[in-house]
Protein backbone atom coordinates (compact mmCIF):
# COMPACT_ATOMS: atom_id res chain seq x y z
CA UNK A 1 0.00 0.00 0.00
CA UNK A 2 1.28 3.46 -0.85
CA UNK A 3 1.75 5.98 1.96
CA UNK A 4 -1.46 7.74 3.03
CA UNK A 5 -2.18 11.05 4.73
CA UNK A 6 -1.94 11.05 8.50
CA UNK A 7 -4.26 13.94 9.38
CA UNK A 8 -3.43 15.86 12.56
CA UNK A 9 -5.11 18.60 14.59
CA UNK A 10 -2.29 21.01 15.41
CA UNK A 11 -2.05 23.66 18.11
CA UNK A 12 -0.93 26.80 16.30
CA UNK A 13 -1.44 29.84 18.50
CA UNK A 14 -2.29 30.77 22.09
CA UNK A 15 -5.88 32.09 22.19
CA UNK A 16 -6.81 35.25 24.08
CA UNK A 17 -10.39 34.05 24.51
CA UNK A 18 -12.25 31.17 22.93
CA UNK A 19 -10.10 28.91 20.69
CA UNK A 20 -10.96 29.42 17.03
CA UNK A 21 -10.72 26.60 14.48
CA UNK A 22 -8.42 27.50 11.61
CA UNK A 23 -6.48 29.96 13.76
CA UNK A 24 -5.57 28.51 17.14
CA UNK A 25 -6.05 24.89 16.07
CA UNK A 26 -5.53 23.81 12.45
CA UNK A 27 -6.18 20.53 10.68
CA UNK A 28 -3.10 19.43 8.72
CA UNK A 29 -2.57 16.58 6.23
CA UNK A 30 1.07 17.18 5.32
CA UNK A 31 2.34 14.08 7.16
CA UNK A 32 2.30 10.73 5.34
CA UNK A 33 2.51 7.23 6.80
CA UNK A 34 3.12 3.82 5.20
CA UNK A 35 0.91 1.52 7.26
CA UNK A 36 2.49 -1.66 5.90
CA UNK A 37 6.12 -0.74 6.26
CA UNK A 38 6.56 1.94 8.91
CA UNK A 39 9.11 0.59 11.45
CA UNK A 40 7.61 -0.30 14.83
CA UNK A 41 10.87 -0.93 16.73
CA UNK A 42 9.12 -3.25 19.15
CA UNK A 43 6.07 -1.04 19.47
CA UNK A 44 2.57 -0.64 18.06
CA UNK A 45 0.89 0.88 15.04
CA UNK A 46 -2.40 2.34 16.23
CA UNK A 47 -5.41 3.63 14.32
CA UNK A 48 -7.10 6.32 16.41
CA UNK A 49 -10.86 5.76 16.46
CA UNK A 50 -12.21 8.13 19.11
CA UNK A 51 -10.84 11.21 20.88
CA UNK A 52 -12.25 13.11 23.83
CA UNK A 53 -12.89 16.86 23.91
CA UNK A 54 -12.91 18.22 27.46
CA UNK A 55 -13.12 21.73 28.94
CA UNK A 56 -9.70 21.46 30.62
CA UNK A 57 -7.93 21.36 27.23
CA UNK A 58 -8.26 25.15 27.14
CA UNK A 59 -6.09 25.30 30.27
CA UNK A 60 -3.22 23.71 28.32
CA UNK A 61 -3.48 26.30 25.53
CA UNK A 62 -1.40 28.82 27.46
CA UNK A 63 2.07 30.34 27.64
CA UNK A 64 4.43 27.61 28.93
CA UNK A 65 5.68 30.00 31.62
CA UNK A 66 2.23 30.00 33.24
CA UNK A 67 1.81 27.28 35.84
CA UNK A 68 -0.83 24.60 35.42
CA UNK A 69 -1.63 21.10 36.65
CA UNK A 70 -0.51 19.74 33.24
CA UNK A 71 2.14 21.11 30.87
CA UNK A 72 1.13 23.60 28.21
CA UNK A 73 0.62 22.22 24.72
CA UNK A 74 3.56 22.76 22.37
CA UNK A 75 2.98 25.11 19.46
CA UNK A 76 3.05 23.23 16.15
CA UNK A 77 2.29 19.85 17.75
CA UNK A 78 -1.03 17.97 17.89
CA UNK A 79 -3.41 18.45 20.77
CA UNK A 80 -3.53 15.45 23.10
CA UNK A 81 -6.22 13.82 25.22
CA UNK A 82 -7.89 10.53 26.04
CA UNK A 83 -8.94 8.28 23.21
CA UNK A 84 -9.52 4.76 21.97
CA UNK A 85 -7.45 3.18 19.21
CA UNK A 86 -7.20 -0.17 17.46
CA UNK A 87 -3.92 -2.03 17.12
CA UNK A 88 -3.18 -2.48 13.40
CA UNK A 89 0.27 -4.04 13.78
CA UNK A 90 2.20 -5.06 16.85
CA UNK A 91 5.70 -6.11 17.85
CA UNK A 92 4.71 -6.07 21.51
CA UNK A 93 3.54 -9.50 22.78
CA UNK A 94 1.12 -7.85 25.22
CA UNK A 95 -1.00 -6.35 22.43
CA UNK A 96 -2.23 -8.28 19.40
CA UNK A 97 -3.55 -6.83 16.15
CA UNK A 98 -7.24 -5.98 16.39
CA UNK A 99 -7.16 -5.15 20.11
CA UNK A 100 -8.88 -1.95 21.23
CA UNK A 101 -6.78 0.15 23.60
CA UNK A 102 -7.63 3.29 25.55
CA UNK A 103 -4.95 5.80 26.40
CA UNK A 104 -3.80 9.39 26.00
CA UNK A 105 -3.19 10.07 22.31
CA UNK A 106 -2.14 12.94 20.06
CA UNK A 107 -4.92 14.23 17.84
CA UNK A 108 -3.96 12.39 14.66
CA UNK A 109 -5.26 9.45 12.64
CA UNK A 110 -2.37 7.00 13.09
CA UNK A 111 0.34 6.63 15.70
CA UNK A 112 3.48 4.53 16.07
CA UNK A 113 4.50 4.26 19.72
CA UNK A 114 5.97 2.05 22.37
CA UNK A 115 3.35 0.87 24.84
CA UNK A 116 5.32 2.55 27.63
CA UNK A 117 5.04 5.91 25.83
CA UNK A 118 1.22 5.99 25.93
CA UNK A 119 -0.11 7.18 29.29
CA UNK A 120 -2.82 4.95 30.73
CA UNK A 121 -2.69 2.38 27.92
CA UNK A 122 -5.14 -0.44 28.64
CA UNK A 123 -7.24 -2.88 26.61
CA UNK A 124 -10.96 -2.09 26.39
CA UNK A 125 -13.96 -3.75 24.79
CA UNK A 126 -17.58 -3.23 23.87
CA UNK A 127 -20.04 -4.68 26.36
CA UNK A 128 -23.78 -4.04 26.43
CA UNK A 129 -24.30 -0.29 26.61
CA UNK A 130 -20.56 0.20 27.13
CA UNK A 131 -19.49 1.41 23.67
CA UNK A 132 -15.95 2.23 22.57
CA UNK A 133 -16.67 5.95 22.76
CA UNK A 134 -17.90 5.51 26.34
CA UNK A 135 -14.31 4.69 27.30
CA UNK A 136 -13.35 8.35 26.76
CA UNK A 137 -16.39 9.62 28.65
CA UNK A 138 -18.58 7.94 31.21
CA UNK A 139 -16.18 4.96 31.45
CA UNK A 140 -13.05 7.07 31.00
CA UNK A 141 -11.40 10.07 32.61
CA UNK A 142 -14.60 12.14 33.08
CA UNK A 143 -16.39 9.16 34.61
CA UNK A 144 -13.45 8.44 36.88
CA UNK A 145 -13.42 12.10 37.90
CA UNK A 146 -17.05 11.93 39.00
CA UNK A 147 -16.88 8.49 40.61
CA UNK A 148 -13.60 8.79 42.53
CA UNK A 149 -14.15 12.43 43.49
CA UNK A 150 -17.60 11.66 44.87
CA UNK A 151 -16.36 8.63 46.78
CA UNK A 152 -13.34 10.49 48.18
CA UNK A 153 -14.73 13.89 49.14
CA UNK A 154 -18.55 13.99 49.20
CA UNK A 155 -19.14 11.89 52.33
CA UNK A 156 -22.87 11.86 51.52
CA UNK A 157 -25.68 11.09 53.95
CA UNK A 158 -29.20 10.22 52.87
CA UNK A 159 -31.47 13.25 52.99
CA UNK A 160 -28.72 15.80 52.41
CA UNK A 161 -28.82 18.38 49.62
CA UNK A 162 -26.22 18.63 46.84
CA UNK A 163 -25.86 21.34 44.20
CA UNK A 164 -24.17 20.31 40.92
CA UNK A 165 -23.07 22.88 38.33
CA UNK A 166 -22.83 21.91 34.63
CA UNK A 167 -25.16 19.09 35.57
CA UNK A 168 -25.74 18.17 31.92
CA UNK A 169 -22.05 17.62 31.24
CA UNK A 170 -20.50 14.17 31.45
CA UNK A 171 -19.07 14.66 34.95
CA UNK A 172 -22.08 16.53 36.31
CA UNK A 173 -24.62 14.03 34.98
CA UNK A 174 -22.76 11.16 36.64
CA UNK A 175 -22.55 13.05 39.94
CA UNK A 176 -26.33 13.58 39.79
CA UNK A 177 -26.88 9.83 39.40
CA UNK A 178 -24.41 8.93 42.16
CA UNK A 179 -26.04 11.43 44.52
CA UNK A 180 -29.53 10.10 43.83
CA UNK A 181 -28.32 6.54 44.42
CA UNK A 182 -27.06 7.72 47.83
CA UNK A 183 -30.45 9.19 48.73
CA UNK A 184 -29.72 12.90 48.34
CA UNK A 185 -31.84 15.78 47.09
CA UNK A 186 -30.12 17.04 43.93
CA UNK A 187 -30.14 20.58 42.56
CA UNK A 188 -28.64 20.90 39.07
CA UNK A 189 -27.81 23.90 36.90
CA UNK A 190 -27.05 24.16 33.19
CA UNK A 191 -27.11 26.78 30.45
CA UNK A 192 -30.02 25.78 28.20
CA UNK A 193 -33.56 24.50 28.48
CA UNK A 194 -32.60 21.30 26.65
CA UNK A 195 -29.89 20.65 29.23
CA UNK A 196 -32.38 21.29 32.02
CA UNK A 197 -34.58 18.54 30.60
CA UNK A 198 -31.57 16.24 30.36
CA UNK A 199 -30.76 16.76 34.04
CA UNK A 200 -34.34 15.81 34.85
CA UNK A 201 -33.88 12.57 32.94
CA UNK A 202 -30.78 11.87 35.04
CA UNK A 203 -32.94 12.07 38.17
CA UNK A 204 -32.22 15.56 39.52
CA UNK A 205 -34.95 16.90 41.83
CA UNK A 206 -34.53 20.62 41.14
CA UNK A 207 -33.14 21.88 37.82
CA UNK A 208 -32.76 25.35 36.35
CA UNK A 209 -31.21 27.35 33.52
CA UNK A 210 -28.72 29.71 35.17
CA UNK A 211 -29.03 32.08 32.21
CA UNK A 212 -32.69 32.63 33.11
CA UNK A 213 -32.77 32.11 36.87
CA UNK A 214 -30.31 33.37 39.47
CA UNK A 215 -28.39 30.69 41.34
CA UNK A 216 -28.84 32.64 44.56
CA UNK A 217 -32.63 32.57 44.25
CA UNK A 218 -32.74 28.81 43.70
CA UNK A 219 -30.42 27.98 46.59
CA UNK A 220 -32.28 30.26 48.99
CA UNK A 221 -35.49 28.40 48.19
CA UNK A 222 -34.18 24.82 47.85
CA UNK A 223 -31.18 24.87 50.18
CA UNK A 224 -29.25 25.16 52.30
CA UNK A 225 -26.87 22.71 50.67
CA UNK A 226 -24.56 20.16 52.27
CA UNK A 227 -22.43 19.32 49.22
CA UNK A 228 -21.40 21.49 46.28
CA UNK A 229 -19.91 19.88 43.17
CA UNK A 230 -18.41 22.82 41.30
CA UNK A 231 -17.29 22.84 37.68
CA UNK A 232 -17.61 26.57 36.99
CA UNK A 233 -16.63 28.76 39.96
CA UNK A 234 -17.59 32.44 39.89
CA UNK A 235 -21.15 33.43 40.73
CA UNK A 236 -22.29 29.85 41.36
CA UNK A 237 -19.51 29.30 43.90
CA UNK A 238 -20.30 32.61 45.60
CA UNK A 239 -23.98 31.72 45.89
CA UNK A 240 -23.17 28.26 47.25
CA UNK A 241 -20.94 29.75 49.94
CA UNK A 242 -23.81 31.92 51.16
CA UNK A 243 -26.38 29.12 51.11
CA UNK A 244 -24.75 26.08 52.70
CA UNK A 245 -24.95 24.31 56.02
CA UNK A 246 -22.15 24.22 58.54
CA UNK A 247 -19.43 21.71 57.62
CA UNK A 248 -20.60 21.61 54.00
CA UNK A 249 -18.29 19.83 51.57
CA UNK A 250 -17.25 21.79 48.47
CA UNK A 251 -15.64 19.77 45.68
CA UNK A 252 -13.86 22.18 43.32
CA UNK A 253 -13.49 20.16 40.12
CA UNK A 254 -13.26 22.97 37.55
CA UNK A 255 -13.55 26.70 36.88
CA UNK A 256 -15.05 27.01 33.41
CA UNK A 257 -16.12 30.59 34.07
CA UNK A 258 -12.48 31.75 33.84
CA UNK A 259 -10.96 29.38 31.25
CA UNK A 260 -11.46 31.65 28.25
CA UNK A 261 -10.38 35.05 29.45
CA UNK A 262 -13.84 36.08 30.62
CA UNK A 263 -14.03 38.89 33.15
CA UNK A 264 -13.41 37.32 36.53
CA UNK A 265 -16.36 37.42 38.92
CA UNK A 266 -15.64 39.37 42.11
CA UNK A 267 -16.23 36.99 44.99
CA UNK A 268 -18.21 38.41 47.92
CA UNK A 269 -18.76 35.46 50.25
CA UNK A 270 -15.34 33.93 50.89
CA UNK A 271 -15.70 34.78 54.59
CA UNK A 272 -18.28 31.99 54.90
CA UNK A 273 -15.53 29.41 54.39
CA UNK A 274 -14.38 29.89 57.98
CA UNK A 275 -17.74 30.98 59.41
CA UNK A 276 -19.45 27.78 58.26
CA UNK A 277 -16.29 25.67 58.62
CA UNK A 278 -16.64 24.57 55.00
CA UNK A 279 -14.46 21.67 53.86
CA UNK A 280 -13.24 22.87 50.47
CA UNK A 281 -11.36 20.38 48.30
CA UNK A 282 -9.49 21.40 45.17
CA UNK A 283 -9.53 18.25 43.09
CA UNK A 284 -7.50 16.98 40.13
CA UNK A 285 -8.25 13.45 38.93
CA UNK A 286 -4.54 12.61 38.64
CA UNK A 287 -4.36 12.55 42.44
CA UNK A 288 -6.85 9.68 42.62
CA UNK A 289 -5.34 7.31 40.05
CA UNK A 290 -4.90 4.62 42.78
CA UNK A 291 -8.72 4.54 42.98
CA UNK A 292 -9.09 3.70 39.26
CA UNK A 293 -9.21 -0.13 39.57
CA UNK A 294 -12.47 0.04 41.54
CA UNK A 295 -13.91 2.45 38.97
CA UNK A 296 -12.94 0.27 36.01
CA UNK A 297 -14.62 -2.79 37.52
CA UNK A 298 -17.55 -1.71 39.68
CA UNK A 299 -18.64 1.34 37.69
CA UNK A 300 -18.05 -0.12 34.23
CA UNK A 301 -20.50 -2.92 35.01
CA UNK A 302 -23.14 -0.37 36.02
CA UNK A 303 -22.66 1.41 32.69
CA UNK A 304 -22.82 -1.82 30.67
CA UNK A 305 -26.07 -2.85 32.37
CA UNK A 306 -27.69 0.50 31.60
CA UNK A 307 -27.98 1.52 35.26
CA UNK A 308 -25.79 4.57 34.62
CA UNK A 309 -27.16 6.72 31.80
CA UNK A 310 -25.13 8.95 29.52
CA UNK A 311 -25.37 11.03 26.38
CA UNK A 312 -22.76 11.87 23.73
CA UNK A 313 -22.24 14.83 21.41
CA UNK A 314 -20.33 13.21 18.55
CA UNK A 315 -18.36 15.24 16.00
CA UNK A 316 -17.52 13.19 12.91
CA UNK A 317 -14.05 13.72 11.45
CA UNK A 318 -10.81 14.95 13.00
CA UNK A 319 -10.92 17.90 10.61
CA UNK A 320 -13.92 19.16 12.61
CA UNK A 321 -12.18 18.83 15.97
CA UNK A 322 -11.40 22.53 16.23
CA UNK A 323 -15.08 23.38 16.00
CA UNK A 324 -15.86 20.79 18.69
CA UNK A 325 -13.26 22.38 20.97
CA UNK A 326 -14.82 25.83 20.58
CA UNK A 327 -18.32 24.41 21.06
CA UNK A 328 -17.51 22.84 24.43
CA UNK A 329 -15.78 26.00 25.67
CA UNK A 330 -18.91 28.00 24.87
CA UNK A 331 -21.07 25.41 26.61
CA UNK A 332 -23.01 24.58 23.46
CA UNK A 333 -22.45 20.82 23.48
CA UNK A 334 -25.23 18.47 24.55
CA UNK A 335 -23.58 15.52 26.29
CA UNK A 336 -20.03 14.21 26.36
CA UNK A 337 -18.07 15.75 23.49
CA UNK A 338 -16.38 13.10 21.35
CA UNK A 339 -14.57 13.16 18.00
CA UNK A 340 -15.20 10.11 15.83
CA UNK A 341 -11.87 10.00 14.00
CA UNK A 342 -12.77 6.75 12.19
CA UNK A 343 -15.62 4.25 12.10
CA UNK A 344 -15.93 2.21 15.29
Amino acid sequence: MAPIKNGRLLYKEIPDGYPQPGKHVVYDESELIDLDNVPLNGGLLLKILVLSIDPYLRNRMRDPSVRGFLPAFEIGKPLQNGGVAQVLRSEDPKYTAGTYVAGSYPFQKYLVAQASEVNGLRPVQKKGKLTLSAHVGVAGMPGATAYTGWKEYAKPKAGEVVFVTTGAGCVGAIVIQLAKADGLKVIGSAGSDAKVEYMKSMGADVVFNYKKTKVEDVLKKEGPIDIFWDNVGGEALDAALANCNKHARFIECGMMSVYNGDNAYQMKNLNYIYQFEIQLHGFIILSLIPKYPEFYTEFANRIASGEIKYNEDITVGLENGGAALETIQRGNNTGKSVIAVADY
